[in-house]
């Protein structure tokens, strides 16, 4: 038997009184936050929103079949769909893997916004030089900006981020490759701010929207663990460009920066950000350019967070939808690093559902 919980709730209807002959036109809904400290959030039927309640069963069906751990839909921040599969519970944690690239992108911009540090002055800035086995030369012109973009030009052949991993392979800029250096970033936070990552992390981002979650040291590099409404916590952010009620978190302006194309080599990519409805794109590994939009059957204008085994976070503006998946590889014979054809066939099955 399937072990599935599942949460559709109905919405209480207000009415505006009997006489709707001068009825005004309905506002617009105010985007809800969940409170901070507290496991209270509000939700919202699918029939509500004129969503296809047929189709809901066979998304969860293919969620579970894929190895699927937890998977949240928010519609304006409220909880449309909450299920967990496989004993996974509401308070398990899980990591999110490079989908927590996208943490240390908002963290280093709300670091610049303090002006404890600027991305495009070079790294060495903050770490000193030696932090690379590059010529000093070299070494100078990777900036925070190209961590942030995949841009480093550092040798991608291995993934563990030692000094003597990080050799010249091209000039910082010129060449993009999708590669584990980003985690510099941490110590360019830490160096800059005077405390531990972590810290930094923990009070200006993780504690002001009421996430849950530890940083844990991987085996390539540091990944974030939290249940899965602490990752949803995250996409609602995201979706109000780094604004959380009424506090504006991670300044508009850089948000904006980090879900837009960031270079002129893989459009398809941000500040750790990957963007959808571009002409074309790059995968991890590889030199490859694919034309077409990342993920075909996503609507064009998503952004999202991607880690490996299938860690998402996709937002969806003009829906104001936030997705979530968690979970082990849909594929495990084939577990990807970031981008898979999972993408693709879950948005078919979403789609049914929300369209």
């Amino acid at each position: 038997m399937k072990k599935i919980l599942s949460l559709f709730v109905l919405s209480t209807l207000f009415s505006c009184g009997s006489d709707d002959s001068a009825t005004p036109s309905t506002p617009e809904e105010q985007m809800y936050f969940p409170p901070i400290g507290s496991t209270v959030w509000e939700t919202k039927s699918i029939a509500s929103l004129g969503w296809n309640q047929s189709q809901v069963q066979p998304l969860l069906d293919y969620l579970e079949s894929k190895n699927t751990k937890s998977f949240i839909i928010l519609q304006n921040g409220k909880i449309v769909m909450e299920n967990y599969f496989n004993g996974h519970t509401s308070t398990d944690t899980w990591q999110w893997n490079s989908a927590g690239k996208t943490l240390t992108a908002t963290v280093t911009g709300i670091a610049q916004q303090e002006g404890l540090l600027n991305i495009n002055n070079k790294v060495s800035d903050y770490l000193g030089t030696g932090w690379t086995s590059e010529s000093i030369d070299k070494e100078n012109l990777i900036t925070s900006r190209h961590l942030l973009t995949m841009t480093s030009g550092i040798n991608d052949e291995n993934d563990l981020v030692t000094i003597t991993n990080m050799i010249y392979l091209a000039d910082a800029g010129s060449r993009w490759s999708y590669h584990n250096v980003f985690q510099k970033l941490m110590d360019v936070v830490a160096a800059s701010s005077g405390q531990t990552y972590e810290n930094y992390f923990n009070s200006k981002l993780k504690n002001k929207i009421g996430m849950d979650g530890f940083w844990n040291n991987g085996i390539i590099y540091k990944i974030y663990h939290s249940n899965t409404r602490s990752m949803a916590r995250f996409g609602l952010l995201a979706l109000n460009k780094g604004k959380w009620n009424n506090e504006q978190i991670i300044n508009e302006t850089y948000f904006n920066e980090s879900i837009s194309t960031s270079q002129n080599i893989n459009p398809s990519y941000g500040y750790l950000w990957w963007l959808n409805g571009k002409s074309s794109y790059m995968v991890p590994g590889s030199q490859t350019q694919y034309n077409g939009f990342l993920v075909p059957n996503a609507p064009a204008e998503m952004y999202a967070a991607m880690g490996a085994s299938d860690q998402r976070i996709y937002i969806i503006p003009s829906k104001k939808i936030v997705i979530i998946r968690m979970g082990e590889a849909s594929d495990p014979t084939n577990p990807s690093f970031a981008v898979s054809g999972f993408d693709n066939a879950l948005w078919e099955k979403i789609n049914a559902v929300i369209n």
